[in-house]
């Protein structure tokens, strides 16, 4: 589990003190248990609150409803994801274009299977919570904009806006046929996630030959 959110959206007051954050954490961390097992919709405060010990009026300090833990939890994998993939760039320069891209991809599909509630909560929510839509186009924002100063520092010539260009057509694939992937069976997944990065490679090896 993630543990540390500076500030966390959606909530109607930040915690300051050890004790609020570790309740805040506490409600955040049961409600990503429960909203796995039992889905969103069934899920409600009073039974997140039950069973993270806590009075429904404690969660309810923190976070007006139940849109709120879903954005901040939301924003908690983002932010994990997003940590995961800029840590791939001190260990890029001894891997050829070719190879960074498909760590990209399994980093990407890893995670998914690591962080299930990430796609317990998009899956059913994105539709009806806006905020979360918000959240991922900013997270994707973070994410084109490392990936086009990655390739521009690896493969200098281009001016910044081509780089912007493609990094959104690198980040918005992978994005769309891994999450494509995760409703379909083990093999039919493995084969997607094989052919993304088939994808992927064959674009950005178009700009720079290997």
């Amino acid at each position: 589990m993630v543990k540390k959110v500076e500030q966390i959206p959606g909530m109607r007051r930040q915690p300051k003190q050890a004790r609020s954050r570790e309740r805040v954490n506490r409600i955040l961390d049961v409600a990503e248990e429960m909203f796995i097992a039992e889905g969103c919709n069934t899920v409600t405060t009073n039974a997140i609150a039950a069973k993270a010990e806590i009075p429904i009026g404690s969660l309810y300090q923190f976070f007006p409803d139940k849109a709120a833990i879903l954005q901040a939890l939301a924003a908690r994998y983002t932010t994990l994801l997003n940590q995961q993939f800029l840590a791939i760039d001190p260990n890029a320069e001894s891997l050829s274009l070719s190879d960074v891209l498909a760590l990209v991809i399994d980093t990407n599909d890893q995670f998914f299977a690591d962080y299930p509630g990430y796609q317990a909560i998009y899956m059913e929510m994105q539709g009806t919570v806006p905020e979360l839509v918000a959240i991922e186009e900013a997270a994707d924002v973070e994410l084109i904009d490392a990936t086009a100063s990655f390739l521009s520092q690896r493969s200098p010539g281009l001016d910044a806006d081509h780089y912007q260009v493609i990094a959104m057509v690198i980040v918005k694939s992978i994005g769309t046929f891994l999450w494509l992937s995760r409703s379909q069976p083990p093999d039919r997944r493995q084969q997607l996630l094989d052919e993304t990065k088939r994808l992927v490679q064959a674009y950005a090896l178009s700009y720079w030959p290997e």
